[in-house]
């Protein structure tokens, strides 16, 4: 009994080796050479059926994959995927840049990387099923946090973090709320002189010799008061980038003789020589808005100059650019405020900017528009012996 327990042990052993062993030597990516018995060929039939679908729906993920990766890679927003147990599936550079974390931390817990209790509660909420929102100081930077979490059916399969830069946005939020509050300043000055103005010669309380100076003042307020309107519009045309001016090739030096021509009465009532030289210069540009350039850098050099003075406007021709200056003899810009020089309504000197009728708004223009063509600006100035603005525009 022993003996044919064990002789059928072997030879079973040997026969079911050499059943085995044609299903071993199968090559799955291509099953149909294989050399089995007849009986299998339906299984390789499904075997090669389920993997050209497999293959397709690989294919398929992938593009989707690249599609996204695609879309993410470049956008200005950071973007984390997490599944329902809050590990990572996928990041863009932009969110590993605004952690400080790696790309490499795909498929490891996120509060690994960041710990903060914000944080913790803000995935906590999403897992939970509901959208939340935090802003975050990192680094004396603000970020905002969004958090949604993706739903299949009633459950939460995962959460798409997205997080950008908010300190821009504040800076322009500030911006614009300062912006706001000076021009109501700006405009309710002189509309406050024209009212007072006006009702003390509508009630007669202006003696007839003194009518004369009180309409010369509402004049003077009133021209001041349009001035700084068509600023202000033409601030919010360049901050709207609008499409109606259209781009062109443009000589800036004979803008430089245009606009040099039409102050030259302005220049010559406050005392001031005005000399423009240079060469032809083409650049692609706005008409509209380089003329402003020009007029507002030479208006500020005749306004802040000395009776006697000179302001020169020179355009030179380079093989990749083209430069532009504008020099006065005038009272000069202190080193601690000409980086502010720029601001909108920033006066290097209040009184005297009142007093010739400055609204404030010129250099933001120049910057403005120059901004629009690619041009860098610098400024270099003395206090009480002048400024030179320079502009490169780039060919």
């Amino acid at each position: 009994f022993l003996i044919a327990v064990f002789v059928s042990l072997f030879f079973a052993s040997r026969l079911s080796k050499k059943i085995v062993e044609p299903l071993n030597q199968i090559d799955l990516d291509n099953p149909n050479n294989a050399k089995v018995y007849e009986e299998l060929s339906p299984l390789l039939e499904k075997v090669k059926i389920q993997k050209k679908q497999i293959k397709n729906q690989q294919l398929e993920l992938e593009k989707k994959r690249n599609e996204f990766e695609a879309a993410t890679e470049n956008m200005s927003e950071g973007i984390i995927l997490l599944n329902s147990d809050g590990v990572i599936i996928s990041i863009n550079k932009t969110a590993s840049r605004l952690l400080g974390i790696s790309s490499y931390c795909v498929g490891k817990d996120l509060l690994l990387f960041s710990s903060g209790v914000e944080i913790q509660e803000l995935l906590r909420k999403a897992e939970s099923g509901k959208h939340s929102e935090i802003i975050l100081d990192i680094d004396e930077v603000s970020y905002h946090f969004s958090a949604t979490p993706i739903m299949s059916g009633d459950k939460v399969t995962g959460v798409a973090l997205i997080i950008f830069d908010f300190t821009e946005m504040e800076k322009a939020e500030e911006v614009r709320r300062e912006f706001t509050a000076n021009v109501s300043h700006e405009l309710r000055t002189p509309l406050q002189t024209i009212a007072g103005s006006a009702e003390l010669l509508s009630n007669g309380m202006v003696a007839e010799k003194d009518v004369p100076q009180f309409s010369q003042k509402i004049y003077k307020e009133a021209k001041r008061l349009i001035t700084l309107v068509e600023d202000i519009i033409k601030l919010s045309h360049l901050d709207e980038e609008s499409p109606d001016i259209i781009s062109e090739k443009i000589d800036l030096f004979d803008i430089a003789k245009m606009t040099a021509t039409n102050l030259t009465p302005v220049a010559e009532k406050a005392g001031v020589a005005l000399a423009v030289k240079g060469e032809p210069s083409i650049i692609t540009g706005k008409s509209q808005l380089l003329t402003s350039i020009v007029f507002n850098l030479c208006d500020n050099a005749i306004k802040y100059n000395n009776r006697g003075g000179r302001v020169e406007v020179e355009v030179k021709n380079f093989i990749d650019c083209v430069k532009l200056s504008v020099s006065d003899t005038g009272i000069g810009i202190p080193l601690d405020q000409q980086s502010r020089i720029f601001e909108r309504f920033y006066r290097v000197d209040k009184s005297r900017s009142k007093e010739v009728g400055g609204t404030g708004l010129g250099l933001s223009i120049v910057k403005h528009a120059a901004k629009l063509h690619n041009a860098e600006i610098e400024v270099r100035s003395t206090l009480g012996k002048g400024t030179t603005i320079i502009l490169t525009f780039p060919k």
